[in-house]
């Protein structure tokens, strides 16, 4: 499970559910606009949603997107489908960029497509690129998100009897445990660390174990967290 990148970021956004798409509408000026928003882990998965969306709605005028992807937000894409050039996707990416949440980091791993059914009304360039991000803005609001922080990964060798209580103590003191791996003599527990509690940690172990266990380091994982 461990693994090591070399992001500068250390924490994200995400939506919280995997393979589960987020859907809000709106109406403007007789205009239909279907904002959805889909997790993502790369390029090709965003892709595969935003064209399964056009065969989903293949009635539809146009059918806009947008998409973030990685920890430092390094794949930035969008397409305004046919509406004049920079009145859809931009202001829909610029939505996800600029999106404040609770956990007080940036958005990432997410697609977001704007269906529009025309209503017979113009809106000119202004109102599309309100419109546009207002999809965005509205589909976002009913969206659940969580935490994704990049943990360091410290293995614990514990003795076979004091498994569950390690367990129930390095949980207590709020630190994640990613597995537990077994073999005839010891087993050893996997504890996901921030950076900056990697002490704490050491410090912690220490103590609830009178100085007979002690952490080695294997790599970092990425977790979710509320």
């Amino acid at each position: 499970m461990q693994t090591t990148d070399h992001t500068r970021a250390h924490r994200y956004t995400v939506l919280a559910k995997h393979a589960h798409e987020y859907r809000a509408d709106l109406e403007i000026k007789r205009s239909n606009f279907l904002g959805f928003a889909l997790r993502v882990e790369n390029e090709t998965q965003a892709r595969e949603f935003i064209t399964s969306l056009r065969k989903r709605y293949h009635d539809a005028r146009h059918v806009c997107s947008a998409f973030v992807i990685g920890a430092d937000r390094d794949i930035q894409r969008s397409s305004d489908d046919g509406e004049p050039a920079g009145t859809a996707g931009i202001p829909m990416l610029q939505a996800i960029l600029a999106r404040d949440t609770a956990q007080k980091a940036p958005i990432s791993d997410i697609c977001v497509v704007v269906v529009r059914y025309f209503g017979g009304l113009k809106l000119g360039a202004g109102g599309l690129t309100r419109a546009y991000s207002e999809a965005v803005t509205h589909v976002l609001d009913s969206s659940e998100f969580l935490l994704r922080q990049k943990l360091l990964c410290a293995k614990l060798p514990v003795s076979h009897a004091f498994v569950g209580q390690r367990d129930h103590e390095i949980r207590h003191l709020g630190f994640h445990i990613i597995d537990t791996e077994y073999d005839a003599e010891k087993a050893y527990m996997s504890v996901g660390v921030t950076a900056e509690k990697v002490e704490y940690l050491k410090e912690c172990i220490a103590h609830i174990s009178a100085g007979e266990e002690s952490l080695s380091w294997d790599g970092s994982i990425w977790v979710d967290t509320p």
